[in-house]
């Protein structure tokens, strides 16, 4: 065997260049190193640091003496980067779309829009009912406890079905339903309760009703949590036929009752008959997660629950005429959460692209941040025409100012990106936002201040700006978006 000739030498033999001839001249022969960047091709140019380069020169047998000799640089490290610095970039695409996981079927995030929206038509059958004097603040009789019931319940439920979640996110469905069929029944006693301790003398019909209102939360978030949306549309079939009718003319108290008090019936029987598996289930192996993890998730659901009350009633809680102006307001911002669920998608899928498709932090930022313009805008023009919508279709109900118009849409703008950064698991800081910006209403209410509108703006303003920021400091980091 010739003594120059190694098996590392005979391994490296592709990237040994062509001995140039005694007719060549020096000064017309290849650069070595350019032959050897034409040679490895592809793999150079797809390379994203030069160690992957050094990594095949010292695979393919190269030693630093080799290397000094025949391409005149010390190491294969500074061969690779001479290499990196020669060859562009550019990088394979992939034979076939890749996978997004983020994508979300419209009607379904629609049909969920409805199911939220759905069961405040129960209030139109159950109004005849609450009869009696004026509560507190001047409200229509029995309002106090049925807010207090509806506030413990999205507060209560916003955190159960959290919890629920994450069971799920650990694949143990039968944990998740366990955990449903113990939080929902006591979040619907302790809502019912909530509402007894705000009731007067006069409000009995009140609290029954608010128990009712409690027992339905827990049982449609049970059905909600699962995926039952559509068995859940199907149990409230009854109660949206009977408040159509109501619309349009009277409806006997006892037809409306027996309306109310079956679709609650069929709900809570689906319910229950969706966690019930998990009674034949052993014990969970895993380790249960954290029950202070959904704090935050239930201080959120009480922040933007007492925000959109405010929507609602604002006018009627400052003691002001048109009471019923708002409540178009509060059906917009309802109806509106089958697209906004459906447009946080949209932007996991685009910030996913954007991690594909952009080579430095600041270019992926800026990327996401286009996105999430781009999917709030989407969500503002659909609560605009919902707004607009329900503000025409409800009875004698003024058109909405140039005041209102400008509440909605930044509560609009305050909701979307509190649920965006809830999604991203960073919910602390929207919680706190939310629930500041419903303690400044309410004691701009207690204090009587004369501009309630103009107070509700500076709020909803103040919120939206805080959570903008949030959103463009979390979230136009690489690493959030694991």
């Amino acid at each position: 065997m010739n003594r120059g000739t190694t098996g590392r030498e005979t391994a490296a033999r592709p990237l040994v260049p062509q001995q140039r001839t005694a007719r060549t001249p020096s000064w017309a022969a290849p650069d070595p190193l350019d032959r050897l960047a034409a040679q490895l091709g592809d793999f150079a140019a797809a390379a994203v640091h030069p160690d992957e380069i050094a990594a095949v020169l010292e695979s393919d047998g190269l030693s630093d003496d080799q290397i000094r000799e025949r391409y005149g640089v010390r190491n294969s490290f500074a061969l690779a980067e001479e290499l990196y610095a020669r060859v562009p970039r550019r990088h394979p695409e992939p034979d076939a779309p890749p996978h997004d996981p983020w994508r979300a079927d419209l009607r379904a995030c629609l049909l969920r829009g409805l199911a939220f929206a759905l069961p405040g038509l129960a209030y139109v059958l159950g109004a005849p009912l609450l009869t009696g004097p004026p509560g507190a603040l001047g409200l229509p009789p029995g309002t106090v406890p049925l807010l207090a019931g509806a506030l413990f319940g999205w507060t209560w439920n916003q955190g159960l079905s959290h919890r629920a979640y994450a069971w799920l996110g650990l694949g143990d469905r039968p944990a998740a339903r366990r955990c449903l069929l113990v939080g929902a029944p006591l979040g619907a006693l302790l809502g019912a309760l909530t509402a007894l301790a705000f009731a007067g003398p006069a409000d009995g019909a009140a609290v029954a009703f608010a128990a009712g209102q409690s027992c339905y939360l827990g049982a449609s978030t049970t059905l909600l949590v699962l995926g039952r949306e559509r068995a859940l549309l199907a149990a409230l079939a009854p109660l949206t036929a009977g408040a159509l009718l109501a619309l349009a003319r009277p409806v006997p108290d006892p037809l409306g009752l027996t309306v109310l008090v079956g679709s609650l019936a069929a709900v809570m029987l689906l319910g229950l008959l969706s966690v019930a598996p998990s009674l034949r289930k052993p014990a969970p192996a895993s380790d249960a997660p954290a029950a202070a993890a959904s704090l935050p998730y239930a201080l959120f659901g009480l922040g933007s629950g007492a925000l959109v009350l405010y929507a609602a009633l604002g006018d009627v809680l400052a003691g002001q005429e048109h009471s019923a102006l708002a409540a178009p307001s509060a059906v917009a911002l309802t109806l509106s959460m089958g697209p906004a669920e459906w447009l946080l998608y949209r932007f996991r899928s685009g910030s996913l692209a954007g991690l594909r498709t952009t080579g430095t932090p600041h270019a992926f930022r800026r990327a996401t941040l286009r996105t999430g313009v781009e999917c709030l805008a989407a969500y503002l023009l659909v609560l605009l025409a919902l707004g607009l919508s329900a503000t025409a279709l409800w009875p004698d109900t003024p058109g909405l100012t140039a005041v209102r118009l400008a509440d909605l849409l930044l509560l609009g703008v305050v909701l979307w990106t509190g649920l965006l950064l809830q999604s991203f698991g960073a919910v602390r800081g929207t919680a706190a936002v939310c629930c500041a910006a419903a303690l400044a209403q309410t004691l701009a209410l207690l204090t009587h201040l004369a501009d309630p509108h103009g107070v509700a703006l500076t709020v909803y303003a103040t919120a939206a700006a805080v959570q903008a920021l949030l959103v463009r400091t979390l979230l136009g980091r690489a690493t959030a978006h694991r």
